[in-house]
């Protein structure tokens, strides 16, 4: 599979639209070498067209340049992400077969609904390069006639897009200008194949009214579960690490907000499960991360002991993600994820004044943390920091609508569950590097610097916990 990032605007325009000349528009100073290509795309969704609610284009496509099975992603702005691969894919040379890999990339957002084609685009093309002075292509500019097909009904109509190449994403809106003098306008539509099944996204499904910050917070996670599922079942480590803060955070709504949520106490422990799965894989990257910048660049002496490090938490994480895609793969989790979607749209009774609940869960954290400090014990701390992660979860519900106040005391929050988290970071890294080599004088080295930032992050404690006490952070929550 290949996956690309692109920065692309589309237009609408109206029939008989010739493009303008660009020469001299945002550096472009060539845009001969026009080609011309038939495309031919057949897009696969759900009955109820899931995919498309969630912003998610799937396609087979035949002509062009990049011809093949191409699944495209929300990125930010304009920019999307796409996930290619070749037309051979398919089970069996089956055109109508959705790719297995491409088919686990939407499977948090299809579940167990067949894939289907629900449109065909037959597009002539006519792509133009934007080229500078030296010849670079900062963008391609394509002149599309559309024919689509869906649901019996079939239209036509005419469209622009500009893509972004290796120029400067500024380009884009010079030339938009220009395109908008001469009457093109943007596009209604986020895609051609939205415009084609206009009238069946019409009447699909909305989103239930949410009442309350404390169920905004809760759907907030289940889309990051969503959102970040593909990038974990790729193997990317920031993908591993949102969703397992996702779970937690979700995890941590349902314990301290119960009475909300009434009938859903299981959706804890199967979160739990799925915390787990991803913190196989994300604790051994993490360790990894941290123990290897003590070895690498000290010294020819510290190789034997790195290498065994990075053997050691490399298999740990290849086996946790084994472990990971197979649960992601199963009925359980598919299971959890429709939990998860009725609970997020439950209609908003429970607790009266829930955010008490979070002053309760952010003063028991405070309680931890003093006990912890007075008997000087590591376990102590390390529960304080799991009640600080929960307690900064909750104030997160309701810091938006507190303003400033809201959002400082989060930041001192997480501030002083990274000191915390770096502490116990440092018990666990010596752990390691014990059962590792407890025979090793380059392992005591390593073990005596890990205690040595136990000693540091034990001793920012007093003015990260100051910082996250000020009353007037902390009064709006009464």
């Amino acid at each position: 599979m290949e996956i690309a990032n692109e920065t692309e605007r589309k237009y609408d325009v109206p029939d008989g639209f010739e493009l303008p000349s660009l020469v001299g528009t945002g550096g472009i100073r060539d845009v001969s070498g026009a080609q011309t290509h038939d495309l031919d795309a057949t897009y696969f969704d759900t009955d109820d067209l899931s995919l498309m609610r969630k912003k998610l284009t799937l396609r087979r496509r035949t002509g062009g340049d990049d011809a093949g099975w191409h699944l495209k992603t929300p990125g930010s702005g304009n920019s999307r992400t796409e996930h290619r691969m070749p037309l051979e894919s398919s089970e069996n040379g089956d055109q109508d077969t959705v790719p297995a890999e491409l088919h686990g990339l939407v499977r948090a957002v299809s579940r167990r609904a067949s894939l289907k084609p629900i449109a065909r685009l037959r597009t002539r093309r006519v792509e133009t390069p934007l080229r500078d002075a030296r010849g670079r292509t900062l963008a391609l500019i394509a002149q599309d006639q559309v024919t689509a097909e869906s649901d019996g009904k079939k239209q036509r109509w005419q469209e622009l897009e500009v893509e972004l190449v290796d120029g400067d994403p500024a380009i884009l809106k010079t030339i938009e200008k220009r395109l908008l003098k001469v009457g093109a306008r943007p596009a209604e539509g986020p895609s051609k194949v939205a415009r084609a099944v206009k009238e069946r996204l019409a009447g699909a499904v909305g989103q239930p009214k949410v009442r309350g910050p404390v169920f905004t917070y809760a759907r907030e996670q289940r889309d990051a579960l969503a959102e970040y599922d593909p990038g974990v079942r790729q193997g990317d480590p920031e993908s591993v690490h949102k969703m397992r803060v996702a779970t937690r955070r979700l995890r941590s709504t349902l314990k301290t907000f119960k009475r909300s949520f009434p009938g859903f106490e299981e959706v804890g422990d199967e979160l739990k499960w799925l915390a787990d799965r991803l913190g196989e894989v994300r604790d051994g990257q993490v360790q990894k991360g941290k123990l290897l910048a003590g070895v690498d660049g000290s010294g020819p002496q510290f190789a034997e002991a790195g290498e065994r490090i990075r053997q050691h938490l490399d298999s740990q994480v290849e086996r946790g993600r084994a472990a990971l895609v197979e649960a992601l793969d199963s009925e359980r989790y598919l299971a959890l994820l429709d939990r998860v979607d009725q609970l997020s749209s439950l209609p908003g009774t429970g607790e009266r004044q829930p955010i008490k609940r979070a002053a309760k869960s952010l003063s028991k954290a405070d309680a931890l943390l003093d006990q912890a400090l007075a008997d000087g014990e590591d376990h102590e701390l390390h529960d304080a920091r799991k009640a600080y992660k929960r307690a900064r979860y909750a104030v997160e519900v309701f810091a938006p609508g507190a303003g400033k106040p809201g959002k400082q005391l989060v930041n001192e929050l997480t501030e002083l569950q990274d000191v915390l988290g770096a502490h116990q970071d440092s018990v666990v890294a010596r752990e390691l590097l014990h059962e590792l080599g407890p025979d090793s004088f380059w392992f005591g080295v390593l073990w005596a610097r890990q205690e040595q930032v136990g000693k540091n992050t034990y001793a920012e404690l007093p003015v990260v916990v100051e910082a996250s006490r000020k009353t007037n952070l902390r009064k709006w929550m009464g």
